[in-house]
């Protein structure tokens, strides 16, 4: 049985990667695996952000507490100040969470080196 060649212009054409017009499993999984990455690579992106902007959150939140001191709105800063306990607990729970699972990994690519 003959192999069947892609059509001109094909939309699978992406997937032959040695340019022969055919797209054999090899090069499906290669393509699976490029995606695999860049849906991983999208993950981790998206992850650090979240654990920055919960740092930059955590590092701000003090300053409204000041903040609403100074404008004499001290029923808002006995809220904020009331909240903090939970909201720090909470925030340093996903900080560490992320650079916890950051170091793991580095730990685990340096032992696979080894």
């Amino acid at each position: 049985m003959a192999q069947k060649k892609l059509e001109p212009d094909s939309q699978y054409e992406k997937y032959d990667l040695n340019g022969d017009g055919v797209v054999d499993d090899e090069e499906f999984e290669m393509d699976a695996k490029l995606v695999r990455l860049e849906n991983e690579d999208k993950k981790e992106d998206a992850q650090r952000k979240m654990a920055w902007f919960a740092l930059a959150g955590m590092l701000l939140y003090p300053s409204l507490v000041v903040l609403a001191v100074l404008m004499n709105m001290d029923q808002a800063a006995k809220i904020l100040g009331d909240m903090a306990a939970t909201y720090f607990v909470s925030v340093a729970a996903i900080v560490a969470a992320f650079f916890g699972k950051e170091a793991y990994i580095k730990s685990k690519n340096t032992d696979v080196k080894k």
